[in-house]
């Protein structure tokens, strides 16, 4: 039982190791592999069609955010 709760705590350690040590130029290299990994899953998958239910659903929900998360000024 302890082996099974070490075990991904170890994992995690170790990721936070790699994480601090790779370079700069590394960390600048992943926000535009992700965007187009993004870029390309939207391609790859229709659009999701929503009915009313699913939209009283999230708009319930986004009610719940604090204001600073609801914002619409993008």
């Amino acid at each position: 039982m302890a082996l099974r709760l070490l075990y991904p705590i170890f994992v995690r350690l170790v990721d936070w190791l790699v994480l601090l040590g790779r370079s700069p130029a590394a960390e600048d290299v992943e926000l535009p592999v992700l965007r187009h990994a993004v870029a390309v899953l939207r391609r790859a998958t229709p659009r999701l069609r929503l009915d009313w239910a699913d939209r009283a659903v999230l708009a319930a929900l986004v009610r719940r955010f604090p204001r600073c998360c609801a914002c619409t000024d993008w």
